[in-house]
């Protein structure tokens, strides 16, 4: 049946439209009447030689493509949705580097490698220096007078640390790394001024200082988990290259999403002060899903169809383009109670904000659930009347729900 709620051109990609809101409403429309309906786009406007995309937005089919590799590759055209037009295909298959964008088996030899970093004991070993780390952040923010940015000033530096912890890049470098990832990621806000050239200069920038840090790690190994990635590599460890590339990953994955989650969850905190006033007196061990959940930092990843299949009773074909759009699969009414409430006791939680299961299921979901904990206590103990003093200012981005700038101010 038509979509009558998305008139002709909409594209749920466009970074226009995301610049202002998540197109909920839109998201909505779909999953009633066509949850799996092609989205044209102008030839190449994507970064891509083709003329649109299948997008997907109910829970149930965002989890069985992320669940069969097999037939929906993130590696064909990478899991980014929309690049920027310019972009050359040389660029895009570079990307195949990195993790996000590998299919087994390749992917999982790799995986199998790096995930030694985010074991529980890993994780657990790192919780009460994020602790101190968060209640200091905390602290420094507190102690500004008047209105501050929660983004430059909290939401971003946890993740930056617990980064900086995790992987041995000293505390005083983590500004490259912000300021790196910002770059990457920003091609389609006029605001920073990106050029392609910036954003791959800042990738190769991240590459080469975390190849340097495996260089210095082969040569004297030291009791961290650089060492652990690196060293020896004929037993089954990371080359240099694949370190730098699951640096680079670490940067956007765990720097961004992480970030934005802290962010988006605290402006609905604010907006929503009787989930406030119940952090504040009870701590739900349910919080930090229900700010991802809500969040949803990443709007949509993509797949390309491998062969020939049918998703929701619709025929696809083999090099077609698949949007997984997990803000819409973390509304979806046939899973969640109430979806459009902020609700920070919700229990079960099964949203995708960690990605829809399979290979690609977040890594560092462990890693990022305690860094919005740890945040979230830290602010409740030192700052529980913060309040807004402006609206968010969204990063214009075509897959990334971002937030530039969050005013508060501490009471």
């Amino acid at each position: 049946m038509p979509c009558p709620a998305l008139p002709d051109g909409f594209d749920l990609t466009d970074p226009d439209l995301l610049h202002h809101r998540v197109p909920f409403p839109e998201f909505a429309a779909l999953r009633r009447s066509q949850p799996v309906r092609w989205i044209p786009q102008p030839h190449g406007v994507a970064g891509f030689a083709d003329t649109g995309y299948w997008a997907v937005t109910r829970h149930a089919d965002v989890k069985y493509v992320s669940t069969h590799p097999e037939l929906f590759s993130s590696s064909l055209n990478t899991a980014v949705i929309r690049f920027n037009e310019h972009i050359e295909r040389d660029a895009i298959d570079a990307q195949r580097l990195i993790l996000l964008n590998m299919d087994p088996p390749e992917h999982t030899r790799v995986r199998q490698i790096v995930q030694r970093g985010f074991t529980p004991r890993s994780i657990r070993a790192l919780e009460q220096r994020l602790r101190a780390r968060a209640e200091a952040i905390v602290a420094a923010a507190h102690a500004r007078s008047g209105p501050f940015d929660f983004v430059t000033e909290v939401a971003c530096e946890l993740p930056l640390q617990a980064i900086a912890e995790l992987i041995g890049v000293p505390q005083e470098d983590r500004t490259k790394i912000f300021d790196w990832s910002n770059k990457m990621i920003a091609y389609d806000d006029p605001e920073y001024a990106i050029t392609e050239e910036i954003g791959t200069r800042s990738a190769a920038e991240i590459i080469a200082y975390a190849m340097n840090m495996a260089a210095e790690r082969k040569r004297c190994p030291a009791r961290d988990i650089v060492s652990t990635l690196v060293a020896a590599e004929d037993e089954g460890n990371l080359n240099s290259d694949e370190f730098g590339f699951f640096v680079l990953m670490l940067a956007v994955a765990g720097n961004e999403t992480t970030r934005n989650a802290i962010t988006h969850g605290m402006h609905a905190f604010l907006t929503h002060p009787g989930q406030w006033d119940l952090f504040c007196r009870e701590r739900p061990a349910t919080t930090a899903e229900e700010i991802v959940r809500w969040a949803t930092p990443v709007n949509a990843f993509q797949r390309t169809v491998a062969q020939d299949t049918e998703l929701g009773g619709v025929r696809i074909a083999k090099g077609d383009r698949v949007g997984l759009f997990y803000a819409s699969a973390n509304r979806d009414p046939e899973v969640f109670t109430d979806p459009d409430t902020f609700d920070i006791t919700r229990d079960p939680n099964p949203h995708l904000g960690f990605g829809g299961g399979g290979p690609h299921y977040c890594l560092g979901k462990s890693l990022a659930v305690l860094e919005i904990d740890l945040i979230f206590q830290a602010i409740a103990d030192a700052m529980p009347g913060l309040r807004l003093v402006g609206n968010p200012r969204r990063l214009r981005s075509a897959w990334i729900n971002g937030v530039k700038e969050l005013r508060v101010v501490a009471a």
